[in-house]
């Protein structure tokens, strides 16, 4: 038997507001940002620059993105963050343990937006970073981590 203390409200329904949303895309957007500038060496120069080229779509395209992007990725991390909960962790911290799950989680969500993408340069440049994405995301597991505890209901 679940309790309240054992199930906590959905992050998509925790982030239906405007306000938490808003603040969220903001806050996953800097931590972008972050990731971005942080990468160095030859892959890093592949990601800057696909980054640049993505930014460069037209004002606002990556806002717009991560918007689009934002409850299938809530979707997908749900089930980590009931799961800390429950056990009585904190939600990032668990973040960190299952970086692994989470980045393939979330890149099932991407995989799938690429396909459909209108945009060849998008669709080419997903194609081009996606080998290396797995590990790109695991990398970023402490920001997205702070970022969850940050937004995200801890109980």
């Amino acid at each position: 038997m679940l309790t309240a203390r054992t199930m906590a409200a959905s992050l998509t329904e925790q982030m239906a507001p405007p306000q938490k949303r808003n603040a969220l895309i903001d806050d996953a957007l800097s931590v972008l940002d972050e990731e971005v500038s942080d990468k160095s060496g030859l892959s890093g120069v592949a990601v800057k620059t696909a980054f640049k080229l993505i930014k460069g779509i037209q004002p606002g395209f990556l806002r717009k993105v991560v918007d689009k992007l934002l409850d299938d990725f809530l979707e997908k991390t749900d089930p980590i963050y009931q799961s800390a909960i429950s056990a009585g962790l904190s939600p990032g911290g668990h973040v960190v343990k299952e970086k692994a799950t989470l980045s393939s989680a979330l890149l099932s969500v991407t995989d799938r937006r690429a396909e459909k993408a209108e945009s060849d340069m998008v669709r080419k440049t997903y194609a081009k970073l996606r080998p290396t994405a797995q590990k790109h995301v695991e990398a970023a597991a402490p920001r997205l981590a702070k970022l969850l505890d940050r937004h995200a209901a801890a109980s």
